[in-house]
């Protein structure tokens, strides 16, 4: 009896007196991911965790850790690309091409001025966009938060989460609230990310204050043991050498972040500290190897750490206990939706965006809705966030909503070697209500080419968006101006003058993964001054064709690709149906007056109508992180009629466009009513933002267009002829556009070489036709 006492006492005694660890996670950037092998190293060698306390990305990694992931688990989601999305702020929206309120344009700088309040000039605050940060950690995190009532000490592992007040300079230690919240606020580096607020204060990165919170640790927590891991030492043993491009993207890091006080650990604590010398706070693409870094620093302290903790603690014990905690986690399911910072009109709007109408919506509907209101560019600022209502066991959504900028104007353009050079500038006015109204204009200035636009576009929030759209086009082509100044040879100009106006109205609806259908109705003329020859002498009249009409079309789009202008990854998909009905009227000239057949020239008007279909293709394949090979496919099938003459039939013809500067040069055989091509695209990622590129292209018309007599049209036989065309590149993509030199061929031309160089893009506004 008395052994059995003395067994029972002893079990007390050890049990009152077992061991606590806590363990601290600096911040430092991208080296914080760490953390993440410290965990792995910890759990592999069955060492307790009680506490957790993080700053930063040790932040992050601790409140994943707290919130019932296993360091497996966390290594999976650091090691995706989704993660590397939500570092860098990229990411897509299914419908960002459907709200692309104006066509695609040279522009590279954008003035955004809020009329409401004066002619402000508003700049972005924030480096990185933070957009698909913020619903990750909510999607991440608001589980745990609402296991744990949003109390920190009630999740899978205690925790507390650094912040800073700038205004009152003062540290703060999370203990309750939004785990999310707490998580976006503690990393938030100024400049870097925008601010957020917690309990009424703007809050920044808590390494501002306390990088390596043990002193949160000891106060709150009062642990055995202390195991800090520490990623963001700022000394360095060798001064770094002038214009050091390491220490550069490391400035704002260092700069923010309080210097770590190995120290304060104690002397029963373990101070962990990674060989972080080859990685940058900046740089999170060596994901793998910053885990292994830390996993290796922390067996190599094992040692020790198994030394001053005695205690541990089984796999098959751990993954009971957060399987335990983990199957509490309320299913994310949505009965609310919250707007917050517009009026009640455009609450309405938004509100409709999400679809809600007092039913209960999935998480996917709310990331489905989160991220059509982002593709909106009636939107600057969107942040989400998450609220567990115990008493429906259903979230509410939350969305904080600033409108964007109600006017903006557009600056661009392009210079080039040859006289295509132009100036480009875009206004766009938004105006939000229940619907969203979208007044835009724009107009480009050059010696090649002129051109205005103006666009009125209602969106409608429908459950499947729509929008209405009216449109005019004017364009003027003048090829007399687009001789090459520097070539390998001079091509001989084509004299030819183009114009075009429409008038009409479009008719949108999406179909997901950046894909729109489009209805449109328009009425065009089209005019064209012409020699009818190769020869033009002063004093010459030419010959003039107009053709009015309307047409009619329905067509797919689909564009995922990464750059409007020499794109090197992504897809792009457009098939349509078009219909035109309309007038041909020639006029001859009297550059012919010395041919005998020129009496039998005679002024003309007949009516023309048609049917045509064309697709186009482009898709890329990453082949090699620095090779990516793309397929182009354009193809035709129309059964327009002949014109009256042959350089009128060739001007209404549909035209092959493969290269740059294929628009700026009129090439009689690249054009035809039916044809098939394909190209290939060879691109080699030399240095970031830096392409070769090696293009071919095989042009296959079903019959060739050809002169006959003095002005006729015959047609050649069927696919006898065909025709290649190709390019060479240099290729930078800078904060202006491209700049570019090329040099192109284009097969059966009198001289089938030329040099382009560009800075800037060369687009333009669609034609009356297109």
């Amino acid at each position: 009896m008395k052994n059995i006492i003395l067994l029972i006492f002893i079990v007390c005694i050890k049990s009152t007196y077992a061991q606590k660890v806590g363990l601290v996670f600096s911040g430092g950037g991208a080296k914080g991911l760490a953390h993440i092998g410290v965990l792995k190293a910890l759990e592999e060698n069955n060492i307790p965790i009680d506490y957790i306390t993080g700053t930063s990305m040790g932040a992050v990694v601790g409140a994943m850790y707290a919130a019932g992931y296993s360091p497996e688990e966390i290594e999976y989601i650091a090691l995706s690309d989704e993660f590397q999305n939500w570092v860098s702020g990229k990411y897509s929206s299914n419908y960002s091409f459907f709200y692309q309120k104006k066509p695609e344009n040279p522009s590279f700088f954008t003035a955004k001025i809020q009329i409401d309040s004066g002619f402000n000039l508003k700049l972005r605050s924030n480096l990185i966009n933070d957009i698909p940060l913020n619903f990750a950690l909510i999607e991440l995190l608001s589980q745990a938060s609402a296991n744990a009532k949003d109390n920190f000490d009630n999740l899978f592992i205690p925790y507390r989460c650094m912040v800073s007040d700038v205004l009152s300079q003062e540290m703060i230690a999370l203990k309750k609230g939004n785990l999310a919240e707490a998580v976006r606020g503690s990393m938030t580096v100024p400049l870097v990310y925008r601010p957020i607020k917690i309990d009424g204060k703007y809050v920044f990165d808590g390494g501002l204050y306390n990088n390596f919170p043990v002193d949160v640790m000891k106060k709150d927590f009062n642990p055995d043991v202390i195991i800090g891991a520490n990623v963001s030492s700022k000394n360095f043993t060798d001064y770094p050498k002038d214009n050091d491009d390491k220490l550069m993207n490391r400035l704002l890091v260092y700069l923010f972040l309080s210097k770590t006080d190995s120290s304060a650990i104690g002397k029963n604590g373990i101070y962990i500290e990674p060989e972080m010398a080859n990685f940058s706070a900046t740089n999170f693409k060596p994901v793998k190897a910053i885990i292994q870094a830390g996993y290796l620093q922390t067996l190599a302290n094992m040692e020790e750490i198994k030394a001053k903790i005695t205690q541990r603690t089984s796999s098959e014990e751990l993954i009971a206990k957060r399987k335990a905690f983990t199957n509490k986690n309320p299913y994310l399911t949505f009965n609310q939706v919250n707007v917050y910072g517009v009026n009640s009109k455009k609450r309405s709007y938004i509100k409709n965006t999400f679809n809600y109408d007092n039913k209960q919506l999935s998480l996917l509907e709310i990331k489905e809705g989160y991220y059509k209101l982002l593709g909106d560019d009636n939107f600057e600022t969107v942040y989400p966030s998450l609220k567990f209502k115990p008493e429906t066991n259903n979230y509410e959504f939350d969305v904080q909503v600033q409108s964007e900028t109600n006017f903006k104007v557009d600056l661009g353009g392009n210079i080039s070697n040859r006289p295509i050079s132009n100036i480009y500038l875009g206004l766009q006015y938004n105006y939000l209500n229940k619907r969203a109204y979208t007044f835009n204009s724009n107009f480009y200035s050059g010696r090649f080419y002129q051109s205005a636009q103006s666009a009125i576009r209602v969106d409608f929030p429908f459950k499947t968006p729509v929008f209405l759209e009216t449109e005019f086009v004017y364009n003027n082509w003048d090829y007399f101006s687009s001789g090459e100044l520097f070539a390998i040879n001079n091509r001989p100009p084509a004299f030819i003058k183009q114009s075009d106006k429409r008038a009409g109205l479009k008719f949108g609806i999406p179909i997901r993964n950046n894909t729109m259908l489009t209805l449109q109705g328009a009425y065009f003329h089209n005019r064209d001054n012409y020699s009818p020859t190769d020869n033009f002498n002063v004093g010459d009249v030419l010959d003039q064709s107009t053709f009015d009409g309307f047409l009619s079309s329905i067509r797919y789009t689909k564009n995922k690709l990464n750059y409007k202008q020499y794109a090197n990854t992504g897809s792009y998909l457009s098939y349509g149906l078009s219909y035109y009905a309309g007038t041909e009227n020639y006029n001859p000239g009297n550059i012919l007056r010395n041919t005998p057949e020129f009496s039998l020239i005679t002024s003309s008007a007949n009516n023309r109508q048609w049917f045509k279909f064309d697709v186009k293709a482009e898709k890329f394949y990453r082949i090699s992180p620095h090779y990516h090979l793309a397929y182009v496919t354009d193809n035709v099938y129309s059964n327009r009629p002949t014109f009256t003459t042959f350089k009128s039939n060739l001007l209404s013809t549909a035209a092959f466009y493969p290269l740059q500067d294929s628009r700026s040069i009129f090439l009689d055989n690249l054009r035809a009513d039916k044809y098939l091509s394909l190209g290939m695209k060879h691109i080699f990622l030399l240095k970031r933002n830096l392409d070769l590129r090696f293009e071919g292209y095989v042009f296959q018309p079903f019959n060739e267009v050809n002169l006959k007599g003095l002005q006729q049209t015959k047609f050649g036989t069927l696919f006898s002829d065909r025709h290649l065309i190709g390019a060479s590149s240099v290729v930078y993509h800078s904060p202006v556009g491209p700049i570019a030199l090329n040099l192109n061929y284009y097969q059966n031309q009198p001289r089938p070489f030329g040099i382009l160089f560009h800075i800037g893009y060369l687009l333009y506004n669609k034609r009356a036709i297109e």
